[in-house]
């Protein structure tokens, strides 16, 4: 497996990494999730040309890829998505540990990103590699206000958290 930076090319693919990663929420009854529309091709080439598309491939075909913002001075995770085909292999953490010396290289000190409660690819993994579940106490205005676009879009039916990772 090799990381690197998206190219165009790999759009396309990332959204279908997208589709397929969505499918299994399907046995946890969260049918929108899985429903949910990949991110559209303009928005993954924001994030390719601002440097902030990775991706994990196989046999030089992408498997997987993960998407940052900065917020509040913290590099957010917005996306990570790997095919099912490609899971339970330490792809995802792969891409989650790139991210993490490149933004501890550039001085950023945490990672932080939001992600279900209940599902246990999500923050119950999350917490295995290092990040905890903030408090509402500790979240930033910027994390607060990715949480309201999230209930916006519906998907507060589940319970949602964001979560934090330090890197020094």
């Amino acid at each position: 497996m090799r990381i690197r930076s998206a190219r165009p090319e790999d759009l396309p693919l990332l959204q279908d990494i997208e589709r397929a990663a969505g499918e299994p929420f399907r046995a946890l009854g969260m049918d929108a999730v899985a429903d949910d529309d990949p991110p559209p091709l303009d928005v993954l080439e924001e994030y390719r040309e601002a440097g902030r598309a990775r991706v994990a491939e196989r046999d030089g075909r992408p498997v997987a890829y993960l998407v940052w913002d900065l917020v509040d001075g913290a590099a957010h995770v917005e996306q990570v998505s790997v095919h099912p085909d490609a899971a339970r292999r330490g792809v995802g953490r792969a891409l989650i540990e790139d991210l993490a010396a490149d933004a501890a290289a550039r001085g950023v000190p945490a990672l932080t990103l939001t992600t279900f409660a209940d599902v246990p690819w999500n923050a119950p993994y999350y917490t295995r590699i290092g990040f905890r579940a903030l408090p509402e106490a500790e979240l930033t205005d910027g994390l607060r206000a990715i949480r309201r676009a999230e209930a916006a879009h519906g998907l507060d039916r589940w319970p949602r958290l964001c979560m934090r990772r330090p890197l020094r």
